[in-house]
């Protein structure tokens, strides 16, 4: 097919450049690419994949359950609710220390309502992350199902309990 050989180390790494003909590439779709890579010769023939890429053991799905996602979200609203909280800490300190002049006194005040607005946030919003999870959890296990009901009962659930501390008026 006129592919030129060359020695060394340069022929190895297709340096000498593959040279192809339209026969060889005759019947290969080429959605988007051209025939040859500019930087590599690479026969496109190989580059097509019509399998999945990983191996998955029997009886295991494709998608993230509940349980695997639960772990994302904690963490996510954690983290979150530490960043919301510190901005809303560094607020809250500039506006309380707006007549002290910049001095060490100031800037611990600052600091102690950042990490301390944080550390609040973060609590908050990570507790709520993990009630939610574990209601959706358990009512998975429970119905068999994964599906938007699931979702919703966990929110309604995780809601009500959050707010029972006030009382039957509170959740209603």
């Amino acid at each position: 097919s006129g592919n030129k050989t060359t020695g060394g180390l340069a022929g190895f790494f297709g340096a000498g450049g593959a040279g192809y003909s339209h026969a060889d590439l005759a019947g290969v779709p080429l959605t988007g690419m051209n025939p040859l890579s500019p930087y590599l010769n690479v026969d496109p023939r190989y580059l097509v994949q019509d399998t999945d890429e990983f191996i998955l053991p029997t009886g295991a799905n494709k998608t993230r359950g509940r349980f695997e996602l639960a772990f994302f979200t904690i963490g996510g609203c954690c983290m979150t609710g530490a960043a919301f909280g510190a901005m809303n800490g560094l607020r809250l300190g500039l506006k309380e220390t707006q007549n002290m002049s910049w001095s060490k006194p100031r800037n611990v005040q600052i600091l102690n309502m950042v990490t301390r607005q944080g550390a609040l946030w973060a609590n908050t919003l990570g507790s709520l992350a993990l009630l939610y999870s574990a209601f959706g959890v358990i009512i998975e296990k429970t119905r068999g199902a994964e599906d938007d009901l699931n979702t919703i009962a966990a929110g309604t659930m995780t809601g009500m309990l959050y707010k029972c501390t006030g009382g039957l008026r509170g959740v209603a």
